[in-house]
């Protein structure tokens, strides 16, 4: 079989290409933009992607090899009202669905059980440990997630594995698509305003997400904001519980995803909490996520408050450890979620020394809103002080570069892709 995967490079369908082709499918693909995502995919034998998504182009796939399925990324119908490819596939009779289809079709296919993380952050993360703690036990695990890991691929398949781990994200309602074996829940906090205009529309599609799972590990903190009482069908993790400091990594927040992934992975696999907590203090990471660009350089993917304070977390223990002062570089993700978030950062990036705020990433945007400029975001923090805008320039690379010069710690946070501050910041400062 065929499938054609469009917007092959985004972090939900660049894995699941990956993992089609491992499976046996021939895959092919589109991007509307180059990335390295793309580069990945094509390093990882993935070679069959075109940069463009117009009718002309995708007749040319099908022409070449006939396709069966098309699979379809959500930006791609909410960037466009008629996406030409889908307009093409539909009408030469190619089955047409987002990810969703294709990942229970692998789920069915091969009996596995679904270990689903979902939430509002750490998503990715939480999805990275369980797949960590896994191969350190050296038990088979199929999965997918949505960054580059140094200890496997973005996605693998087993067809021997019992699990299948997926980062299960509620952008477009995906999650509940699925029906989940055990479910974690990393974190609840009113997002894709887009998607669910209301706090009580998001609630409720957790609501919904956490009754079609058979088991499901949460914080007290969000079953309440939830909700949910007690019951055999959940596991209330407390977040003050001692223990969570036996694991030995950086940031609170790091050890709070630990800690839920800890009590998940011995559910699954009935391995000794305590066992499982030396082999997560051991966690090396996750690219984005606090990565090193180059010594006194990071960048990592925060885009919302709770994102940010977890970073900053991560962020504000190494530069202590090392006596640092903290320089923070933010690009945030879309304008029309600052639209919703403009009173929302508060102290986010309280402890930093310096705050360069850059313009937001576009994608999926409602043409009829403004943009907001960065000097306007910087007017609602509380304190404006030590915060300015700032373009990707020669300036402000010669800006970061004298602090890095200064012994400081510069932290690039930004969620988008292609063509993002990550990726300018590993342009201009990569080794």
């Amino acid at each position: 079989m065929h499938i054609f995967f469009s917007g092959i490079g985004g972090t939900a369908i660049g894995p699941l290409a990956h993992i089609a082709q491992q499976a046996g499918f021939t895959v092919s693909g589109s991007d509307k933009q180059d990335s390295l995502y793309i580069d990945y995919l094509k390093k990882h034998g993935v070679t069959d992607i075109h940069i463009g998504q117009t009718r002309e182009q995708i007749a040319a796939v099908h022409k070449r090899l006939p396709i069966d399925w098309y699979v379809y990324s959500s930006a791609v119908t909410m960037e466009s009202a008629q996406p030409p490819e889908l307009a093409f596939c539909q009408e030469q009779g190619i089955t047409v669905s987002k990810r969703d289809e294709m990942i229970n079709l692998i789920l069915q296919k091969n009996k596995f059980k679904l270990i689903a993380v979902a939430g509002t952050h750490g998503k990715t993360t939480t999805t990275s440990m369980i797949i960590w703690l896994f191969k350190q036990l050296e038990i088979p695990l199929s999965y997918s997630v949505g960054a580059k890991i140094s200890f496997g691929d973005m996605g693998e398949f087993h067809e021997d594995a019992e699990y299948f781990a997926y980062e299960c994200d509620e952008f477009d309602r995906n999650f509940l698509a699925f029906e989940p074996h055990l479910s974690i829940i990393s974190g609840v906090t009113w997002d894709h305003h887009e998607i669910f205009p209301t706090r009580e529309d998001y609630q409720q599609a957790f609501q919904e997400f956490i009754s079609q799972s058979d088991h499901t590990i949460l914080w007290q903190e969000d079953a309440e904001y939830l909700g949910l009482r007690p019951g055999k069908d959940l596991s209330i993790q407390d977040s003050g519980n001692p223990a969570i400091h036996q694991i030995k990594l950086a940031g609170q927040y790091n050890r709070l995803d630990g800690w839920l992934v800890i009590q998940a992975v011995h559910r699954a696999t009935k391995q000794p909490v305590d066992k499982l907590i030396q082999l997560m203090s051991k966690f090396p990471g996750v690219q984005r996520r606090m990565e090193q660009i180059i010594p006194n350089l990071y960048s990592d993917y925060a885009h919302t408050p709770e994102k940010i304070r977890g970073g900053m977390s991560v962020a504000l223990e190494m530069a202590e450890e090392k006596n640092q002062n903290l320089v923070v570089i933010y690009e945030p993700l879309t304008n029309r979620r600052q639209h919703y978030m403009l009173d929302d950062y508060g102290d986010c990036f309280s402890g930093a020394s310096k705050l360069y705020w850059t313009p937001s990433y576009l994608a999926r945007e409602d043409q009829n809103q403004r943009i907001i400029p960065p000097e306007e975001l910087i007017s609602h923090l509380p304190d404006q002080t030590f915060a300015q805008a700032a373009k990707r320039d020669q300036h402000l690379k010669k800006a970061i570069q004298k602090h890095l010069d200064q012994g400081n710690m510069v932290v690039a946070m930004a969620g988008g892709g292609g063509g993002s501050l990550d990726e300018w910041i590993r342009g201009n400062f990569s080794r």
